[in-house]
C-alpha cells in the first residue's frame, strides 16, 4: 500500500507553490525546458485522446498536439491556462482532483512536471475513472545535472546564497516515482514501467538564470535573496564557465496502464 504519510507526498499540500506561477507565466513559457521527442513518440503510441494534468502554459501539450494527438489541458492557475490557450490549446481551469470530467473519457492521462502538486491517492483514482479500459497514465519530470564539474560550482552558489534550497532533484524525483507507482497500483493500474530519457542543452548565462528563476522555490524566495542567488549563478557562469552552462537532462518517466 502507498504510504501517504511519507513527506514526499506532502508537496501537493503546498498549493501556494503550485499557484505561484501565474505572475511569471510568460517567463515560464519562454524559459522552461522542453521534453525529448522520443518520449512524445512513446506517449503517442498509446492512443489519441490525451488529458494533460497541470498543463501549465502547454509545454508538453503542444508537443503532443504536434504529433496529431487530441489534447485537453487541466490547469489550476488561470494565467498559465491563458498562455496555453494563446498557443491554440483547449484548457479548463481547476484542480484535477475536483475537475468535472462531464463523462468524457481519454486514452491517456499525462502530467509533465506537475503530478507532485496532485494528491497522489485521489489523483490516481481520478485518473482511473477518466481513462478508457486499457488506457495509460504517463507522469514525467526533467531532472538536471551539469557537464564537467559545474555541479559543484552551482551547488556552491546555492549554499552561499540560498542554502535552504535543494538544487539537486535526482533523489526526490526517483522517490516520488516509486511512491506514485504504489498509488497507481492501489487504484488498479498495472504494467508499471520507469524509463529515463537523456538529452542536453547549452544555456547562455542570462537564459539559464531566467530559467531557474521560474522554479517555484526560487520564485518564492525574498526578493533580495533571489536577486543575490541569480547574480551569483550568473557571475559563476561568466567567470568560471565562459558564459555558457550545459545542462544534462534526464526526463524520468512512469508509465502505467489500466486493465
Amino acid at each position: 500500500m502507498t504510504d501517504i504519510n511519507d513527506p514526499v507526498h506532502h508537496v501537493f499540500e503546498q498549493r501556494e507553490r503550485a499557484e505561484s506561477f501565474g505572475s511569471i507565466a510568460a517567463d515560464y513559457d519562454r524559459y522552461r525546458p522542453t521534453y525529448p521527442d522520443e518520449l512524445i513518440v512513446d506517449i503517442a503510441a498509446r492512443g489519441e485522446d490525451v488529458l494533460d494534468v497541470g498543463c501549465g502554459t502547454g509545454k508538453a501539450s503542444r508537443l503532443m498536439a504536434g504529433r496529431g494527438l487530441h489534447v485537453l489541458g487541466v490547469e489550476i492557475d488561470p494565467a498559465m491556462a491563458e498562455v496555453a490557450r494563446g498557443h491554440g490549446l483547449d484548457v479548463e481551469v481547476g484542480s484535477f482532483e475536483s475537475w468535472d470530467d462531464a463523462g468524457r473519457r481519454f486514452d491517456i492521462v499525462t502530467s509533465a512536471q506537475a503530478w507532485h502538486w496532485v494528491d497522489p491517492v485521489a489523483g490516481a483514482r481520478k485518473a482511473a475513472t477518466v481513462l478508457r479500459p486499457g488506457g495509460s497514465i504517463v507522469l514525467f519530470w526533467n531532472v538536471t545535472s551539469f557537464a564537467s564539474d559545474a555541479d559543484e560550482r552551482v551547488s556552491a552558489v546555492y549554499r552561499e546564497h540560498a542554502p535552504q534550497l535543494s538544487e539537486q532533484q535526482h533523489g526526490g524525483v526517483r522517490g516520488r516515482i516509486d511512491l506514485y507507482g504504489g498509488s497507481l497500483a492501489d487504484a488498479g493500474f498495472g504494467d508499471l514501467e520507469q524509463r529515463e530519457y537523456p538529452w542536453q542543452r547549452a544555456y547562455p548565462r542570462d537564459e539559464f538564470t531566467a530559467m531557474i528563476s521560474t522554479h517555484s522555490d526560487v520564485h518564492l524566495l525574498p526578493d533580495d535573496t533571489r536577486a543575490a542567488l541569480l547574480a551569483g549563478v550568473g557571475a559563476m557562469i561568466d567567470d568560471e564557465l565562459g558564459g555558457t552552462i550545459t545542462v544534462e537532462y534526464e526526463t524520468h518517466t512512469l508509465f502505467a496502464r489500466l486493465p
